[in-house]
């Protein structure tokens, strides 16, 4: 058997905003205009997060205003 080997397609790639974790040994980040909280905190470890850029493949995210959307109610 023959199989064709798939060729790679090069995403575009931008600089993005994005917030990353201030704790050394953690990992955590997240892209600015996906985040609900202006300044948000880590979602694994939930230490304060600083603002800086990356180089990443482009999203569109059609929700521009994430962080305009009123939280949910919760009930006890």
């Amino acid at each position: 058997m023959y199989f064709r080997k798939k060729s790679v397609v090069d995403l575009p790639q931008e600089e993005t905003a994005i917030w990353s974790c201030t704790k050394e040994e953690c990992t955590g980040w997240i892209r600015d205009n996906f985040a609900f909280q202006h300044v948000p905190t880590c979602w694994q470890c939930n230490s304060p997060m600083t603002r800086s850029m990356k180089l990443l493949p482009t999203l569109v995210n059609k929700n521009l205003d994430a962080k305009a959307i009123k939280k949910s109610v919760s009930i006890r």
